[in-house]
């Protein structure tokens, strides 16, 4: 049907505008921005551009229409409050503001004309509360919260505090005791006398010392009035082997062994008289057939302090004994001997049926003795002894050139062990203990044969445990 005045009749009531056309229509009023200029929130991305060209072109022919039929201010009235864009939640739309509502571009959109739709969305940010700046954390609050395994392995580690100062003390006391020990290992290396002894022969497999005893005295010391023995004499000769598996062995060689010393035949125990120690040490590698890795030269003068700085020592003779000779007096059985007791006991050889061999027997109880209880636990625990034990020691033993506090303590091991049960003692083998051929007066003929197989067999360890020789 037609109007009046010509146009077509509306269709839609007056009252009802798209929204898009009432969003376009608000752009047209007033300072608006004009329709060409519809700048895009960076937020909506490319479904924004599409919706606000289906706005543009569905909102040409509804702004005609709606323009010609009511003023603009009736428009204005009837068009519904702008909404909220999606991308704003609700809740925060809600939210009231408590100043009015005003439009405040940002520094960055300086020199542009905002759209309603742009002001209308500054608007509702506006309108949500300024978000409070983040106060600065403590230390304690940044710290995570102590869960209850968390409180536990803090309680334990405290529990643990007490080890660890316990701990510290103990590393303390061993590097004490490290300094002590360098300490100590530095003053007896100063203090010991060192001379030429050892030949340069090639080394055997086996580790050997040479003990000797040897007895400087003169007829004035009570001792050797009627003995002849005035001077320096080597009394003792002791082949200490320690093989690499097996046992150590300790076996005495007799003084009047008869030896070849230069094209001369002698005793062993004027070898090193003849030619100095390098000779006599010849003779004991040539009668072993090992090399001697260390010497230890015992004065016997002085093997009385030591047995009085460890307190005596033990003995045991099952025979009564009144020798002048050496001023030994000794009742049948075992008895705690001083110093001078002990010197007497080693020396005694004219009232000992066996004669030289069971001097040599005794004198390897008495080392053995001494050895026993200066390692024993007495002894270490108790600082004046070891202190006495050192000096005394130190003062009555020459040493070889290559020795040192190490070799010594290993000599005292091996020692040791060859005095124990597990280990091999004795002597040579010899066939004839009275041999008077080589003009030297009486001597000990030894069997090189049997010699040569025993050290053999004591070098490789593979000797059983028990004595040797032919006594």
């Amino acid at each position: 049907m037609t109007q009046p005045s010509g146009h077509e009749p509306q269709d839609t009531p007056p009252s009802f505008i798209p929204s898009g056309s009432r969003r376009r229509a608000a752009r047209t009023t007033g300072d608006q921005t004009p329709p060409s200029f519809s700048p895009t929130p960076a937020s909506h991305g490319s479904h924004g551009s599409h919706a606000g060209r289906a706005r543009t072109a569905g909102s040409s022919s509804a702004t005609a229409s709606a323009s010609a039929s009511q003023p603009p201010t009736a428009e204005r009235r009837s068009t519904p409050p702008l909404r909220r864009p999606a991308s704003i939640p609700a809740a925060r739309a809600a939210t009231p503001s408590p100043q009015p509502v005003q439009f405040q571009p940002k520094a960055r959109s300086r020199g542009r004309v905002p759209s309603a739709r742009t002001a209308s969305e500054n608007a509702s940010l506006r309108r949500q509360p300024s978000p409070r700046p983040a106060a600065p954390l403590s230390a304690s609050a940044a710290r995570p919260a102590k869960s209850g395994a968390a409180s536990t392995a803090v309680a334990v580690r405290r529990r643990r505090n007490p080890l660890r100062i316990a701990l510290a003390v103990l590393l303390a006391l061993i590097l004490l005791a490290g300094v002590g020990v360098f300490s100590a290992w530095g003053w007896v290396n100063g203090q010991l006398v060192r001379q030429n002894m050892l030949t340069g022969a090639a080394n055997t497999p086996a580790q050997t010392w040479l003990l000797l005893g040897s007895d400087e005295r003169d007829a004035n010391d009570g001792t050797g009035i009627n003995d002849a023995t005035d001077g320096f004499r080597t009394d003792t000769i002791l082949v200490l082997t320690k093989p690499q598996h097996g046992s150590s062995s300790l076996i005495s060689i007799p003084r009047d062994s008869l030896v070849e010393v230069n094209g001369r035949k002698m005793k062993i125990n004027a070898a090193a008289a003849a030619g100095g120690y390098p000779a006599l040490v010849g003779q004991v590698e040539k009668i072993t057939g090992m090399n001697v890795d260390h010497v230890a030269v015992i004065h016997f003068g002085g093997l009385k302090n030591v047995v009085d700085a460890i307190g005596g020592v033990e003995l045991c003779y099952d025979r009564t004994v009144n020798d002048v000779k050496s001023g030994l007096n000794w009742q049948a059985g075992c008895h705690v001997a001083d110093g001078d007791t002990a010197l007497a006991f080693s020396r005694m050889r004219y009232s000992d049926p066996k004669g030289d061999f069971g001097r040599a027997e005794r004198q390897r109880q008495v080392i053995s003795a001494i050895t026993k209880k200066a390692a024993s636990r007495d002894t270490l625990l108790n600082f004046g002894k070891v202190n006495a034990l050192m000096k005394a020691g130190l003062g009555s033993i020459v040493v070889d050139e290559k020795a040192s506090p190490w070799s010594l303590a290993q000599m005292a091991l091996a020692f040791k062990a060859a005095s124990g049960d597990r280990g091999v003692t004795g002597t040579v083998y010899w066939t004839d203990a009275d041999y008077r051929g080589a003009g030297v007066g009486s001597s000990v003929l030894l069997d090189e044969t049997r010699n040569t197989e025993l050290f053999s067999q004591l070098a490789k360890g593979t000797h059983d445990p028990g004595t040797v020789g032919s006594l």
